[in-house]
Formats: C-alpha cells, structure tokens, sequence
C-alpha cells in the first residue's frame, strides 16, 4: 500500500469551484438550444450521487420524450440515466442496447434538444469498455454525421474510496488501513470472472482493454497539474477556475477520432474543475463522450452534493405500507456478506429467507420457488424480510457461462420480487448488488419511470421514487455491492423499517 499524503505532496492543491460556476456555465452553453446528457448506466448504481434526475428502465422513444419534458417542465437539472443493465450483457448484446438507446434519444431529441451522451461503468474499472464508447461514437456518426474527437474516462468515486492520482488509480483503505491507497488491480474486483483485469495506470489499462489499438503512450493523461492549474500560490486564496478550464481544454485540444483522455480526481472540486474544462473544450468545438464512475455526472452539471436522506424524506408524499421491509442481496463481494452478517446480527425481528443456488441450478426451480415467495410473504405479514443468494459463489472459467448463472438466479430473484409485490406489497424494498439491483428495478418491480431523489448514505445508495406501475410510492433503494462500510445496510434499513 502507498500513504495517499505521500502520492498528492507532488501535485498542487485543488481549486476552489461552486457548483454554481459550473451550473450557470452549462445553463450559457444551453441558451441557444437545450442540451442534456443521457447516461447510459450499465448497471442502477450510477444514480447514487445525484439527486432530482429522472430515471428510465425503458428507452423507446416515448420513454426519452417522457424524460426530456420532466426536464423541462420540472426544471430539474439537464441529465437522464438510462438503465441499460449491459453488465449483465455479452458484448453483442450489450453493443446492440447501446446502439439502440442512442439511435431512440437521438429520435425523441430531433432538432429541439442537444444531446451529449455519457457511458456510466463501475469505479473499479470491470464492464465492457472499450466496446461501449465505441458504440456510442459509431451510432452518433451514422445518425448524426458527427465524429467523436475523445473519450474522457473517469473512474473516480471519492465517496466510496476510489481515487485517480498520477494517471493511477487507486482504492482507499478503512479502518486501520486509512489513508493508505491500493491500486485497483490489486483488489478483488479486477479478479472479476467476465471483466477482469491487470494494470491500475489508466493508459495502460485502456492498451490493455483496447488490445493495443491505442497504446498507452498515445493516451492523454490530465493529471492534477492540470486539474489543479488554477490553484493558489501560499496566500490562502481559492485558486483560479479559468486556468484551470483553460488548461484542461488545451490539454484535450490534439484529440482525434475517439482519443482516450484519462483525468486525475481526488476531490469534488477536482470534478467540477474538470466540468469547466470540458465546457470550454466542448465550446471550442472538441465533440467528447465520456466513460465514467457514478459522481462524475453531478459534477459536471453542477449539482451540489445532497445530503444523505432520512427516514422521514424517504416516504415524504406517500403513506408508508404496514407490512415489513424487504431486502434482497444478490452480490457476493467480500464487503457485501460482511455487510449482510451485520444487518442479519443486528435485526433479530427479521426473517431470513435464502435462495439456494445450487438447488436452482439442478432443479430447474419452479416448485422451489414457489415456496420461497409463499415464505417471503407469509413474513413480509410479520414484518422485514431478508432475501439472499447462498454465499457460495458459484464460477466457472468461462466468462459467458458465468455471465449464464447469474442472470439464471437473478431471474428467480426478480420472480420472487414480483410475486410478493403483487401478493402482499412492502413498506419498502432495498436490492443489494448492481445486477440484482437493475432486474429487481425493471422486472420485480416494474418501474419504468423513476425519479431518483437522493442518496441514503452520503454520496452513495439512491433512493427512488417509481412514478408508474405496481411499485408506485414504494421507496425502492438501489444499493451496489461494492459501496459502504459493514454497517452501511443495517444504518439503511434502519432508517426505512418499522421494526428494527
């Protein structure tokens, strides 16, 4: 490990920005004509650091016409995620939604509304990249005519402890382990069974990822320096954002036909430092896409941070139900069983119902599960359910066949979602995992249009509000498997229940 304070003594220190700079210098760009960025969020927990945005889990045309005019009408900030679940995809599948998303928000926006299109993955760097981008790029110049000069990536998550510094970028450590930095590549998750991977220097991950279509030398690296142009000499002053914006465009100004461009973050005013680089870039006329982790968006419309939700605010408007919680854990990251173990300690009144994987797999299911959701129900009476996958992960070495079993359990997951909302409807329901997370959302609870209205925790876990469908009114929290601490789903549920 590496002390974080050791890595930034070689950099300058970060320039002052308010999200209002940032802010009114996107609402100047849209005088003219409106633009909103569409996030195509590969998995539903790219909306945990933002607040007040819509969210769709369907992309049809009438679903961005929906979106475009909530903004609009609501005058909410300029952004839409998209739940496309890609990560759950192979690559021709996940290369077919993305076409099919940008070719949809493209015909819904027509001549009235400009559209700027961002390609949200996981802070610690597992997804199909570079095959996203590429897609997105490929579809805007069939439809538009229009080349992208560069692909800005933007791993970094602060508020879940994942930092680029050096053009590296690195995960913090907790506990006895904080302010330490390990780089990604030395973690768990670039284990992973489909989305592996071996270098934590963003260029040489983009090689690698790329299989050298573009070399690591030919990446664009905005390290601190750049970032932090704009930052003050020792007189206690804020810095200067304009130097900062102008240096950042300068240094993007030799992008050419998609170019990669890696960014140093370490702080939120890292990010919006950034933003008013790309205003400035994009002003200039550079046409950019962005491959990016969760906060990257808030930063760049010029969002403030919202602060962590109560109990109070997450049923503000509705009448909360009188039947229990459920809560569904499908990840089986280290962190989430540990963060399972503590909730299960700690919630002695809960009921905990499991779904044995195994026994799905061999069995074929059917009459398995209709004995999990009368379980599910019969205790969602009595008060809040715990539904999880058995914690044995199984893999194989075949990334497809992995791919295979977890949208097989995900699929029972969702059917025993389903089946108890539309039995016995809960006071709420919390879904555990990015895979679990976006098949609960679109099949369990088939929301289609949703508005997410903040975190639960700060600067991560989202709540959100189904506007249409069975759900509706139920507070739905959208939880990653890789976020919090071990008692962060306990602190959640704790907030939402009426028995714990």
């Amino acid at each position: 490990m590496t002390l974080e304070a050791d890595v930034l003594a070689a950099f300058p220190a970060e320039v002052q920005v308010p999200a209002q700079l940032v802010a009114d210098a996107v609402a100047a760009s849209s005088t003219a004509s409106p633009r909103v960025l569409v996030v195509l969020d590969d998995d539903p927990t790219g909306t945990q650091s933002v607040a007040n945005l819509p969210v769709l889990t369907r992309w049809e045309v009438v679903d961005f016409e929906w979106a475009f005019a909530h903004i609009a009408e609501s005058r909410s900030q300029p952004a839409v995620y998209v739940l496309t679940n890609t990560r759950s995809l192979d690559p021709l599948e996940a290369a077919a939604r993305n076409e099919e998303i940008v070719r949809n928000a493209l015909a819904a926006a027509g001549d009235d509304v400009r559209l700027g299109f961002v390609s949200r993955s996981d802070s610690t760097l597992r997804g199909h990249y570079p095959l996203e981008p590429d897609v997105i790029a490929a579809t805007i110049a069939d439809v538009t005519g229009e080349a992208t000069d560069g692909v800005v990536m933007v791993p970094a998550f602060p508020d879940a402890g994942r930092v680029t510094i050096g053009g590296v970028h690195y995960m913090r450590g907790t506990g006895d382990d904080a302010g330490k930095l390990t780089p990604v590549a030395e973690t768990e998750f670039a284990k992973d069974a489909s989305f592996g991977f071996a270098n934590s220097e963003l260029a040489k991950y983009v090689e690698e990822k790329s299989r050298g279509r573009f070399a690591a030398d030919s990446v664009i690296v905005l390290d601190l320096n750049i970032i932090r142009a704009g930052a003050a000499a020792a007189n206690g002053s804020a810095g200067d954002p304009e130097l900062s914006a102008k240096a950042i465009a300068d240094a993007i100004e030799p992008a050419t036909n998609s170019t990669p461009i890696v960014v140093d973050i370490v702080t939120e005013n890292d990010f919006r430092a950034l933003a008013l680089g790309l205003e400035e870039a994009e002003r200039r006329g550079k046409k950019l896409l962005y491959r990016v982790g969760p906060p990257f968006v808030r930063g760049r419309i010029g969002q403030e941070i919202r602060e962590a939700l109560s109990g109070e605010e997450a049923y503000e408007g509705n009448t909360p139900s009188t039947a229990g919680g459920l809560i569904v854990v499908g990840s089986h990251v280290g962190l989430t069983t540990r963060q399972l173990n503590t909730l299960t300690a700690q919630h002695g009144s809960a009921r905990i119902i499991e779904i044995d994987v195994e026994r799905l797999l061999v069995s074929g299911g059917e009459a398995y599960l209709d004995e999990t959701v009368a379980a599910v129900v019969n205790a969602l009476r009595d008060g809040d359910v715990i539904v999880h996958t058995s914690r044995l992960l199984i893999k194989t070495d075949d990334a497809a066949a992995s791919l295979k079993i977890a949208r097989t359990v995900s699929a029972a997951v969702v059917a025993v979602v389903n089946r108890a909302l539309k039995t016995f409807p809960p006071r709420f329901v919390i879904a555990k995992g990015g895979i679990t997370s976006s098949d609960v959302a679109a099949h369990g609870l088939e929301i289609r249009h949703a508005i997410v209205r903040g975190p639960m925790l700060p600067g991560i876990v989202s709540l959100w509000e189904p506007v249409d469908g069975p759900a509706k009114g139920i507070p739905y929290i959208v939880f990653a498997g890789n976020v919090g601490d071990d008692e962060s789903l306990a602190q959640v549920t704790r907030k939402l229940s009426s028995t714990f």
